[in-house]
């Protein structure tokens, strides 16, 4: 409801500031209201938000960290170590049977299993 009123409040400023002549503008005093309105607004929004939905909130960090385990992405940290054609073909397999690019990987890559922690590490693919 605050962006839907103050969406409408930039229309109306934006519409005055074109109806101004020279350097007299008529509007002036709708511009303000409008303006000032939409800080209050956005302020007293914002601040709802963090107070009543954001402050406490914490990630699910083992949730988050399977999600990043069943990611078919990872496949693309293989293709430096043994090809884009045997990467591509991992992470196919591991659509295909639900299982995870580091399951698939350990069987059929080839790749030792202290390498392909470190290639399929979260962290090392960030920087």
């Amino acid at each position: 409801m605050i962006c839907a009123q103050v969406i409408g409040y930039d229309a109306t400023i934006a519409w005055c500031s074109a109806a101004g002549n020279l350097e007299l503008n008529a509007m002036m005093p709708v511009m303000a209201y409008d303006l000032l309105d939409s800080i209050e607004l956005l302020a007293a929004g914002t601040s709802n938000f963090a107070e009543k939905l954001v402050d406490g909130l914490e990630a699910d960090r083992p949730r988050a960290e399977g999600f990043v385990e069943q990611s078919l992405a990872l496949g693309t940290a293989l293709t430096r170590e043994i090809g884009y054609e045997k990467a591509a073909a991992l992470v196919k397999d591991a659509y295909a049977t639900g299982r995870t690019i580091r399951e698939g990987a350990s069987e059929k890559s080839g790749i030792p299993e202290e390498r392909l922690n470190s290639l399929l590490s979260p962290q090392s693919q960030v920087g």
